[in-house]
């Protein structure tokens, strides 16, 4: 697995590297996302509203509570988006596009109060054949509460950037 280096951008003065190129992925490899991120009632109710999704479920205490979970479940497209954010910074942060996702498994209710962690299994990769400077890296990733619990899995594929200085 490639390390990322930090870019000198003047004598003695650095700038965080961040995201991977193509070159960087390895079919099998796993990173780790950190860290965690706890999802607040706040959270869930905000992405509820903004989404405008009406399930009481998600916001409406007192009707959760005569529900088989006695509680506020949160939305599932939150736990998706935070899981996918958590990824960015290890697998897609230098993409040109997302191409995809599928596979995606809701496997166990997330509540306001859990806190998620994440990680990515490089899956396969392969140049692009209608862009010479890409490729496309599909990747697994699975989510997990504070228990280590597994809540969510999915796949996702994105068209990553060769670096400039390797493509002729």
């Amino acid at each position: 697995m490639a390390i990322r280096q930090d870019e000198e951008v003047a004598p003695n003065r650095y700038r965080a590297a961040s995201g991977r190129y193509y070159e960087d992925f390895t079919v099998g490899d796993v990173y780790e996302h950190r860290p965690g991120r706890t999802v607040t009632q706040q959270d869930n109710a905000w992405f509820t509203l903004l989404t405008m999704n009406t399930h009481p479920l998600h916001f409406d205490e007192e009707y959760a509570k005569g529900t088989e979970f006695g509680k506020p479940l949160v939305c599932s497209p939150l736990t998706l988006a935070i899981l996918v954010g958590m990824s960015v910074s290890d697998v897609s942060e230098q993409a040109i596009a997302n191409l995809g996702w599928k596979e995606i498994a809701l496997v166990a209710p997330v509540f306001p109060g859990d806190t998620l962690y994440a990680e990515s299994e490089v899956l396969q990769k392969r140049r692009s054949k209608s862009r010479p400077n890409a490729g496309i890296v599909t990747v697994k990733t699975l989510g997990r509460n504070q228990h280590g619990e597994k809540v969510c899995v999915f796949e996702r594929s994105m068209l990553i950037p060769m670096r400039v200085s390797d493509v002729d």
